[in-house]
């Protein structure tokens, strides 16, 4: 009987499969293809790029026609360093990837590497190549705010960050109410007891603008309340829900106009240099990456989390 695609391919390998060597090696053994062929991903030595051992990156990238060749527009090597995969990134460098070769609107992965936390990742070949200073002050604010707002479990919790408004205009802007009625204390351990608690929201001035949250749900994030908040700015929001997942909307001028990636793989081809840049520095920190967005600058992560400036009630209407 043939073999079939399943036989030799790789569709036995799962996410942690490819930390497995000797996985690998038996499927590569069996006939599957070095090149391509993995569901989604595509290329094997890219997909282990990003989430496999340094051994299996050495083992795929010795069996691979072009250690340096690319998927939607970005090498294994351009995957690892995206990724903050240290070991990968010297694994693919000493089978011959270049770091230096340009893709990503001019994101070699050498150049990508000079924003990260191992700017000495690879030996710089001239001067000029480096972060513009624009490229660096994005790097040093998320050096600084990804600690500043420091790790919580956000299961649950919404938020829009808005630029250059003030929480009093955001509350304008929303026909909101104060909620001085509401115990807040009460709200947090027992929301879903509270009829209208979908209408309830904090909101906190930060520098840059402010910080419209919901620990226990999803309203700050939806386009009815980014829309009317964004008018004549921007607005980036998130909600984590609880059974997985991060969504949200981007606003400007009271437009809805995307959901930024937050993984290497959502960053689309003709991603613009800042674009990439950001969801680089913000990878695996949602929360961080709407500040950023935002260009809001907040010290800690109370504007988040709480206890908010200010409760407002939303006025009944479709969000």
């Amino acid at each position: 009987m043939a073999a079939t695609d399943d036989d030799v391919g790789w569709w036995v390998v799962g996410y942690d499969g490819w930390t497995d060597l000797d996985l690998i090696r038996a499927r590569l053994a069996a006939g599957a293809d070095p090149n391509s062929g993995v569901r989604i991903f595509e290329k094997p030595l890219h997909i282990a790029a990003e989430q496999g051992s340094p051994e299996v990156v050495a083992e795929l990238a010795r069996r691979v026609d072009d250690v340096d060749a690319e998927h939607r527009g970005r090498t294994a090597l351009w995957m690892a360093v995206f990724e903050g995969r240290v070991d990968n990134a010297r694994a693919l460098l000493a089978a011959g990837a270049d770091p230096w070769r340009l893709m990503m609107d001019g994101w070699s992965p050498g150049r990508l590497s000079l924003a990260g936390p191992t700017p000495d990742l690879f030996p710089v070949p001239s001067p000029e190549i480096g972060l513009s200073e624009a490229e660096a002050a994005a790097a040093a604010e998320a050096k600084r705010l990804i600690p500043a707002l420091g790790d919580f479990y956000h299961g649950g919790l919404s938020l829009a960050c808005v630029a250059d408004v003030s929480a009093a205009e955001a509350t304008a802007r929303l026909e909101a109410a104060p909620a001085d009625d509401v115990d807040i204390d009460v709200l947090y351990e027992a929301w879903w007891n509270i009829p209208d608690a979908d209408s309830i929201v904090g909101i906190t001035g930060v520098p840059g603008g402010c910080v419209i949250t919901q620990p226990w749900g999803l309203t700050p994030s939806t386009p009815g309340v980014v829309k009317r908040v964004s008018r004549g700015t921007v607005c980036y929001s998130m909600y984590s829900n609880p059974k997985g997942g991060i969504f949200g909307h981007i606003a400007r001028h009271g437009v809805v106009v995307a959901w930024e990636p937050d993984s290497a793989y959502m960053v689309p081809p003709d991603a613009v240099a800042d674009k990439i840049l950001a969801a680089h520095l913000y990878r695996n920190h949602p929360v961080a990456f709407c500040c950023a967005g935002a260009n809001l600058r907040p010290a800690d992560a109370r504007p988040i989390i709480g206890p908010a400036d200010s409760w407002l009630r939303l006025p009944e209407r479709d969000y």
